[in-house]
């Protein structure tokens, strides 16, 4: 039960820390196989005509059971070609998350766009530079019922649900809209080479997340910076890095790994086995009150360390991928988790048809 209550104890700070953290995003550790919701500018990027993608993401379920954190993502994409080696990207994509036995819930729909120009290259060369943007409406939502309060408790240890919370609320869910901005540019090489690099800006619109009619409380804009590519070493052998850092507010997340591709026959058979390892860096809060002086105040110290290592695994057939990730939890919070951090799958599924350009884009 201590660990239970040390959980609960750290994730009601992290998930509530009210006017500073303004609440944070959702995220993938496979990020690259989420690709419209690492980067709008990612929106039919890719080396078919359309894209199917699947993500579901489960964490803390060892501890916190029917109330882990759970978080899914549907979307699709089409790429639309312009000219003679433009594209067009369209895109549509629906993801929700729901946290804690509050369900603290958020609910996303959106729309996607980007335009992909030509920057030169020849046969055995290309690059490109997209620019994209999407929009959305969201709502959010929390069951106040299942909230617990202070004046709930009578001192003795005992436990009344139906005791006034003396608590109120303005609202209990509540709509936003949501807009983002990006950019991405890579180069491709016949011999599978690849690199990217891309940029983007969530939430710029900077939409309310108060309960309160009364208070403003701006979903802090997060900035996205990514990048990788694909290191051939050989006939059937590739090395694939990436990387991925992101800024919302005063909290910091960094994503960084490498994986090793064996194509099981030609490249053109699309057939391929990946296993990796990554760490996550984020940025830890460490507080107390500080008694010695009057009055008592909180101190906070800020520091980046290591969160979770993740170990992956993905196989590609034809046109459809599979990826597998674990979350080995290596923070403090191990002392309630035993390093039990969170498990994802992922799925993809392509659908090339007649159009089909040669080196367009690395393989996702």
């Amino acid at each position: 039960m201590r660990k239970f209550y040390y959980l609960l104890a750290m994730l009601f700070f992290l998930g509530s820390y009210g006017e500073e953290a303004k609440s944070q995003d959702i995220h993938f550790s496979q990020f690259y196989m989420s690709p419209l919701n690492l980067n709008p500018a990612m929106t039919g990027v890719m080396q078919c005509n359309h894209r199917f993608v699947v993500n579901y993401r489960n964490q803390w379920s060892s501890v916190l059971r029917g109330n882990a954190y759970s978080t899914y993502s549907l979307s699709y994409d089409h790429k639309i070609p312009v000219g003679r080696d433009d594209y067009f990207g369209v895109g549509a994509s629906l993801w929700g998350d729901k946290a804690g036995e509050s369900n603290f819930s958020t609910t996303q729909g959106r729309l996607s766009g980007s335009f992909s120009k030509y920057m030169g290259g020849d046969r055995s060369k290309s690059s490109y530079l997209v620019a994209g943007a999407d929009f959305g409406v969201a709502q959010r939502d929390l069951d106040f019922s299942r909230l617990r309060w202070g004046t709930q408790h009578d001192g003795q240890g005992g436990f009344d649900p139906n005791a006034d919370p003396q608590e109120t609320f303005d609202r209990e869910n509540f709509f936003f809209g949501d807009v983002s901005l990006g950019l991405l540019w890579f180069s491709t090489w016949n011999n599978g080479r690849s690199m990217y690099f891309g940029a983007a800006a969530h939430h710029v619109n900077r939409p309310n997340q108060s309960f309160f009619g009364d208070n403003d409380i701006e979903l802090y804009t997060k900035y996205t910076l990514h990048g990788g590519g694909e290191v051939p070493m050989g006939h059937d052998f590739a090395l694939v890095p990436n990387v991925v850092a992101m800024f919302q507010g005063p909290s910091f997340q960094f994503n960084g790994g490498l994986s090793a591709r064996f194509d099981l026959g030609s490249r053109m058979d699309r057939q391929s086995f990946q296993i990796g390892a990554w760490v996550r860096l984020v940025n830890n809060y460490t507080w107390g009150i500080n008694t010695s002086v009057e009055p008592a105040v909180v101190e906070e110290d800020i520091k980046v360390g290591a969160d979770a290592i993740i170990l992956t695994s993905r196989f590609d057939f034809e046109y459809f991928g599979l990826g597998f990730s674990y979350d080995i939890n290596v923070s403090d919070l191990r002392r309630a988790t035993n390093g039990n951090g969170a498990f994802e799958f992922s799925f993809i599924y392509y659908i090339c048809g007649k159009e089909v350009r040669g080196v367009y884009c690395p393989r996702w």
